[in-house]
């Protein structure tokens, strides 16, 4: 199976900031500048969730929970997503999932753990 790579995720204290990056896999990186590109978080118990997207053309979407802390962007030259996390808060633990929507099918990452915790 073809994933996409996350990476970024750690343990950090309430306030404190992270920056996740995903990186389309060799496979479909020819397809990467056309994706739906989104972040989705799990946290343990609880169903997979939008946290953020961007569109081909740079066009974003947030959660509730995470507008004006977290910012998506993208950057088509090195098929790279980015997720800037700032303020954090413990109800931001989960694990994060980078996704990847074309016209056919999604691909999704293995996920990175974010921790929130003093």
């Amino acid at each position: 199976q073809v994933y996409l790579v996350e990476s970024g995720g750690g343990l950090v204290e309430p306030g404190k900031s992270l920056r996740l990056s995903c990186v389309a896999p060799r496979a479909i990186t020819s397809t990467f500048n056309a994706c739906l590109m989104g972040w989705y978080r799990q946290a343990p118990g609880l169903q997979r969730d939008m946290v953020a997207t961007i569109t081909s053309r740079k066009d974003t979407n947030y959660a509730d929970s995470v507008k004006d802390r977290f910012t998506i962007s993208r950057d088509n030259a090195r098929k790279r997503v980015y997720l800037q996390m700032n303020s954090l808060k413990p109800e931001d633990t989960a694990v994060y999932y980078c996704s990847c929507q074309d016209d056919s099918q999604v691909y999704w990452g293995q996920g990175t753990q974010v921790t929130v915790s003093s």
